[in-house]
């Protein structure tokens, strides 16, 4: 059963969310990966980090991923760092899980995907372009009786707080 999409964001959104993040425009938007299962039976989908990241001990960064998700609703897209990576250098997203909920898509931000890490290790975590470093699970969710909420989202990142 398939119940979601990936794609990428405009090329406009993707060089502003970049600039934003404090990264070089020289990135080519036609570089941009999309998301892929590594076997027939990975639960994760691989997210490619489009830029080269330097992080040394206790540092962190926004990675803008070029890629947004359209999902049915009562599912979620979850982010989790590659086990590697985090077994190797202790990298952790800075909101811990990512969770990119189906209304995610229709932000004002095109639903583009930011992925926040920091380095936790001791030594520094170089993610090279095109590595993989993070990977994303899809889950169905369940609402509660009471539930009775019609509003909508309008912002991007960190928008219904």
């Amino acid at each position: 059963m398939k119940i979601a999409r990936f794609e990428k964001v405009s090329k406009n959104r993707f060089l502003e969310d970049l600039s934003a993040s404090g990264f070089e425009d020289t990135i080519e938007y036609e570089d941009i990966l999309l998301p892929q299962r590594a076997t027939s039976g990975s639960a994760g989908y691989d997210f490619y980090s489009p830029v080269q990241v330097l992080l040394k001990p206790g540092e962190s960064c926004r990675i803008p991923s070029g890629i947004r998700c359209q999902i049915d609703q009562e599912y979620v897209l979850q982010l989790y760092p590659r086990s590697s990576l985090g077994f190797k250098y202790r990298m952790r997203l800075l909101n811990t899980v990512g969770i990119i909920d189906s209304d995610y898509y229709n932000a004002d931000n095109e639903g583009h995907i930011i992925v926040g890490v920091v380095n936790e290790g001791d030594r520094e975590l170089l993610i090279r372009k095109n590595d993989r470093f993070v990977q994303g699970v899809f889950y169905r969710y369940y609402l509660a009786e009471e539930e009775e909420n019609s509003r909508e989202r309008h912002g991007g990142f960190g928008s219904t707080d």
